[in-house]
């Protein structure tokens, strides 16, 4: 592989830990940038020759950026849901009642992203059932926003995860 799309992933995954320590403005400009970059990486590595397959570092950094800017990229969508309505703020408190939801999402992208890349899409369906049945009681007691916040954060964190998994199957 080439040089310059694992570099551009490693760009990413910097700008991705920089991202969890700024506020919801400075997340959803930092999603922006990584989205970018990922797209960017994923441009140059179908473009690469490939000499050398046995190189696995843009799979390590694609996993490394599924994982870790996916928890930006859902915080400033939840950031930007948040701020469509001022006022309410649901989705916020709802955060409050679903805890964990960080820790959860980090093993959700990464469940989702080495099923993709290891060609057994079945552990989707897998990963998703287990998700929404450990979360089942909280949704069906709760009515202030936390089934709007896990519906957001779930769909949002799936695509990201997928997005990176395609961009790691791109450069192998």
């Amino acid at each position: 592989m080439e040089l310059v799309a694992p570099v551009v992933l490693a760009t990413a995954v910097a700008l991705a830990l920089l991202g969890w320590r700024l506020p919801t403005r400075g997340q959803v400009l930092v999603a922006a940038a990584i989205g970018l970059l990922l797209g960017f990486a994923a441009v140059l590595a179908l473009t690469e020759l490939h000499a050398d397959d046995s190189d696995n570092v843009g799979l390590v950094l694609a996993g490394t950026l599924a994982i870790l800017g996916g928890g930006v990229v859902t915080s400033a969508v939840f950031g930007l849901v948040d701020n469509a309505s001022p006022g309410n703020g649901s989705v916020r408190k709802a955060g409050e009642v679903l805890r964990g939801g960080a820790w959860i999402g980090a093993l959700e992208r990464c469940a989702v992203f080495v099923t993709l890349v290891s060609g057994w899409p079945e552990g989707l369906a897998v990963t998703l059932a287990l998700k929404g049945l450990g979360r089942y009681p909280e949704l069906r007691t709760e009515t202030d926003g936390a089934a709007e916040r896990f519906i957001i954060g779930t769909f949002t964190s799936v695509l990201w995860a997928v997005a990176c998994a395609g961009a790691a199957i791109t450069m192998t």
